[in-house]
């Protein structure tokens, strides 16, 4: 029985394209803002997989350098810091906030699972009016494990003294998804534009265009 619903932060909740005017400024294009992204989940993971953990925010700061010498460009430090700063005032997505209501009002534990540090995720999702629908907000930081390791979502059961398979991640990356099914954890996905579910291995059984969506299913399934 599903009684912690766990979420995914960035591009799950919140909306990335905010920075695309920053990435416009500092590199010439906004497109970059996808691959800095990309290549600052790549040395995280990277670091996970070779046993030198990278936290979230040194990944960042480090992708930043990477993108801008692939271009012969020069990134200071005060410029770099001011875009990762950025990431702690995204905007919510548009139908995030009525989505957490609703499932908030059905006595299900919500908590946001994040790979970025603590006070990054307690930032970002009080800046963007969130925090108030969450029970909890756990960092992957917290067990030195990045999510889709199976530390991060056995750290959600433990804090609410569940098994994993009484938690439901809910995530817009396919590796995330992944990630919690194979710690034992159930799934939905968020198939937000660009992002569709991996066509290997287990399937989540929730999937939606947005939260909304996600959300009517999480009800209609996991609420008794």
């Amino acid at each position: 029985m599903t009684k912690v619903i766990a979420f995914d932060v960035n591009e799950t909740l919140l909306d990335l394209s905010s920075l695309d005017d920053a990435f416009e400024d500092l590199l010439g294009s906004a497109a970059l803002r996808g691959q800095w992204f990309a290549q600052m989940l790549q040395l995280s993971f990277v670091g996970g997989l070779t046993g030198e953990y990278v936290d979230f925010t040194t990944a960042q700061h480090a992708a930043l350098r990477m993108l801008a010498a692939r271009d012969r460009r020069t990134i200071g430090a005060d410029e770099a810091d001011a875009i990762v700063h950025r990431m702690s005032s995204l905007p919510a997505h548009p139908e995030v906030s009525g989505a957490l209501r609703r499932l908030r009002s059905t006595g299900l534990t919500l908590v946001a699972l994040t790979n970025s540090l603590e006070e990054v995720a307690e930032a970002q999702l009080t800046n963007a009016g969130l925090r108030e629908y969450f029970d909890d907000v756990i960092s992957a930081d917290s067990v030195k494990r990045l999510k889709p390791a199976p530390e991060p979502y056995r750290a959600v059961a433990r804090a609410f003294d569940v098994d994993t398979s009484d938690v439901r991640l809910v995530a817009a990356h396919a590796w995330d998804v992944s990630g919690a099914l194979a710690a034992g954890c159930k799934a939905a996905f968020v198939a937000r534009p660009g992002m569709v579910p991996s066509p290997l291995g287990s399937r989540p059984d929730i999937v939606g265009a947005d939260l909304s969506e996600v959300v009517d299913q999480i009800i209609a399934v996991d609420v008794q």
